[in-house]
């Protein structure tokens, strides 16, 4: 654009004496016209002021003369005072160059504005990446406390549930040890010494045969049932003292075979 600017000048030293001359014959053009209009306003002046009302029609009459010459001269086209070639010439120079002067003044002012906004986009587009990085750290943290959080909640669901099963093995621990006892001190096997630890389990008979304590039957039959529930039912072999069979199945607590009389399993108590 500056090269466009520069290329309308026109140098001034140039044509300052034809400038001048040209000057002064516009002047008298001029003039000349401005005195032409005087006249013309003159004559209006010298005019007869006094108006009859038998003259009224006539002044009406002119009224709309001047309204329409008026007209006329609003719809016609300027036409240039002078038709000198070298007073246009000198005058399109003039104007050229103030014009060139204008779009300098927009020029500065545009590149001024340009820098001005180069220097904000600059700053915002910083502070974007400022943000951006924020963000992305903040992003980051969250996700890592998620993840903590989701790994001590495993690890404390974990913890509690080994805790409940800890207590519910002591817990069972106990019923069997209590259970033990019970049935050691009220179903004593035939003969059974009372003497020495009461955790004693075996016993010998008047027959010398080996036989279970009631405890070691419903711990095997329990057992059975847990381990295989498809074929839940133990062999009764002679570690079976007969009368605790016959108790177990006169109370409800076990049952036989429906095809095999020596086989027995715990009653569903459900």
């Amino acid at each position: 654009m500056d090269e466009d600017v520069q290329s309308s000048e026109i140098p001034a030293d140039t044509s300052t004496g034809s400038s001048e001359e040209m000057r002064a014959e516009l002047l008298d053009e001029c003039e000349e016209q401005f005195g032409l209009l005087q006249k013309l306003q003159n004559e209006i002046i010298l005019a007869d002021p006094d108006c009859s009302d038998g003259e009224s029609n006539e002044a009406m009459n002119r009224l709309n003369a001047i309204s329409t010459e008026l007209e006329q001269w609003q719809e016609m086209e300027p036409k240039l005072l002078s038709t000198n070639p070298e007073i246009l010439l000198a005058l399109g120079k003039e104007e050229l160059q103030r014009l060139n002067s204008q779009l300098k003044m927009v020029l500065s002012c545009s590149q001024a504005k340009r820098d001005s906004l180069k220097d904000v986009l600059q700053r915002e587009q910083k502070w974007l990446e400022e943000k951006k990085e924020v963000l992305r750290a903040v992003t980051e943290r969250v996700a890592t406390l998620r993840e903590e959080n989701e790994k001590l909640s495993e690890h404390s669901i974990l913890q509690d549930m080994k805790r409940k099963i800890t207590r519910v093995k002591d817990y069972h621990g106990n019923l069997i040890e209590t259970l033990s006892d019970m049935l050691a001190e009220h179903f004593p096997l035939p003969n059974q010494q009372t003497v020495g630890s009461r955790k004693k389990r075996f016993a010998v008979s008047d027959s010398g045969e080996n036989l279970i304590s009631l405890s070691e039957i419903l711990e095997q039959l329990t057992n059975k049932t847990l381990e295989t529930p498809h074929e839940p039912y133990v062999i009764i072999d002679d570690t079976f003292w007969p009368p605790y069979v016959e108790m177990l199945l006169r109370n409800g607590i076990a049952v036989r075979h429906p095809e095999d009389c020596n086989k027995i399993r715990l009653e569903n108590f459900h």
